[in-house]
């Protein structure tokens, strides 16, 4: 088994019946403005170089985003805020993101989510994440160099730590920009806000905090 098998087994996933109708949906109606394009309507495989010493992990892909694309956080203005920062912090050899054939490649860099479908409203049950947790889980196996993981989002943020369980020190520290979190034996624990339109547009996040994340994880993997 590698990355790529496993990638693979994400993408014929068909466990979450609601999801499964949303992606699709949303697949076959599309957006007016994507009209002439034909949407990838699957669950999204993550993406990136598998000796990664980064992984980052957001929520779920965005119904035009990469539900569209088939790539994370690509396609869509969360993305676009996501791999700005990345290329000025080293680990994207470029700082867009639009489509599969793009020629965006990341170093040192994995990215990937707790949930690998749309999900309606951007807002996946407790249930299916808990569905979609053995997924996260397998990829944390395949990624043996990562010593950095920067969860986007308080969902992602507990889902990173339910991962690694007893590590996790106790009380469970909570979610807050820029928090880390050593769990012992594993990666340290870096916690964002997610780039998502509502966070960027009301100020909440700026491109100076986002890239504060990646400078500390560039610190820590010695880029």
């Amino acid at each position: 088994m590698s990355l790529e098998l496993l990638s693979r087994e994400v993408v014929s996933c068909r466990q979450c019946p609601r999801l499964v109708t949303w992606r699709e949906e949303v697949a076959a109606t599309k957006r007016a403005a994507f009209r002439d394009q034909e949407y990838w309507g699957k669950p999204v495989p993550g993406f990136g170089d598998p000796d990664a010493r980064l992984v980052i992990v957001g929520l779920a892909p965005a119904a035009h985003g990469a539900n569209r694309t088939g790539r994370m956080f690509t396609g869509d203005r969360s993305g676009d805020w996501l791999y700005r920062a990345l290329h000025r912090a080293g680990f994207a050899n470029q700082a867009t993101a639009t489509d599969r054939a793009d020629g965006l490649a990341l170093s040192n860099c994995y990215i990937t989510a707790i949930v690998h479908c749309a999900p309606p409203d951007n807002k996946p049950t407790a249930e299916e994440r808990s569905t979609c947790a053995g997924w996260l889980d397998r990829e944390f196996d395949f990624l043996p160099s990562a010593e950095v993981v920067v969860a986007l989002g308080q969902l992602a943020y507990h889902q990173v730590l339910r991962r690694f369980g007893p590590a996790v020190p106790k009380p469970r520290p909570p979610f807050g920009h820029g928090r880390e979190v050593s769990v012992g034996g594993g990666p340290l624990v870096i916690a964002g806000y997610h780039p998502s339109q509502q966070n960027t547009f009301t100020g909440r996040l700026t491109e100076e905090m986002l890239d504060a994340i990646f400078t500390r994880a560039n610190e820590v993997v010695g880029g």
